[in-house]
């Protein structure tokens, strides 16, 4: 049992682990043992937090390194894949957590701007780095990847139409990508978090009124923490997730179903 979530060995790519959720997973692969790339379009925030991993786990198999790259261009994401490889030797794991959300209010107020680059980095980015990853993991015959959605993706929103969109997109990404590349044992799963303390949900918590309001609905009646995302996705990572594809894990406290 105990080498179920072991991922010693492990090369994990992390978009968007400079903070928030995409660090905590970070954190957590590199404590069962995963080399990590943190990355994010801030070089210097990305090298304070390999950093910290790299202290943390001074004695231990888990480790990091920093790669920025900003995921809407695809060369950068090409050279973002072509440094883990020559750092770390292979990709094992790739989380694709990066997202924006640029624009909160009425789709009839939406700009074109905002919606082409919501559609561009949720959407596209992802597809352009799983198909950049693809092709070892094919040659290996194993590999996992995770999408980081959203409850967002679920249900309707008057407020974040165009991110809601690009997470269900991403969940339909999901579907497509295990049924395409399960037949060489590679798993592809989506993790929809709810309402969590990250800078980028800090308009609906900073206030505690708002945050009250946000939550008196849900069972557990409380905002999530960014590690309490982060075991599932060294679960989706690790041999305990090994015959798990195609599947949107919900992670939200109970919001969607109350």
């Amino acid at each position: 049992m105990s080498q179920l979530f072991d991922l010693t060995g492990k090369v994990a790519l992390i978009t968007g682990s400079s903070r928030g959720i995409g660090r905590a997973i970070a954190e957590a692969m590199a404590r069962q043992g995963a080399q990590v790339v943190i990355s994010s379009r801030k070089g210097d925030v990305c090298d304070q937090v390999a950093a910290d991993i790299n202290a943390e786990l001074a004695d231990q198999a888990g480790g990091a390194v920093a790669i920025p790259a900003h995921i809407g261009h695809k060369d950068a994401l090409q050279g973002l894949v072509d440094q883990t490889r020559k750092l770390l030797g292979r990709i094992d794991i790739l989380v694709c957590n990066a997202a924006v959300n640029p624009f909160y209010g009425s789709m009839t107020d939406l700009p074109d701007d905002a919606l082409d680059k919501v559609l561009d980095i949720n959407i596209k980015s992802n597809h352009w780095l799983v198909n950049l990853v693809l092709p070892e993991m094919i040659q290996r015959k194993e590999g996992a990847i995770i999408i980081v959605s959203s409850i967002g993706g679920l249900r309707g929103s008057a407020a974040l139409g165009a991110y809601a969109i690009s997470k269900a997109a991403d969940l339909q990404l999901v579907r497509n990508l295990a049924v395409e590349h399960g037949p060489h044992n590679i798993r592809v799963n989506a993790i929809s978090p709810g309402l969590v303390r990250t800078d980028f949900a800090r308009a609906l918590w900073e206030n505690p009124d708002v945050l009250a309001a946000r939550t008196a609905g849900d069972p557990l009646r409380r905002i999530g923490e960014p590690e309490e995302i982060a075991g599932a996705a060294v679960f989706l990572g690790s041999a305990a997730g090994s015959f798990t594809t195609g599947q949107n894990f919900v992670i939200d406290g109970g919001a969607t179903i109350s």
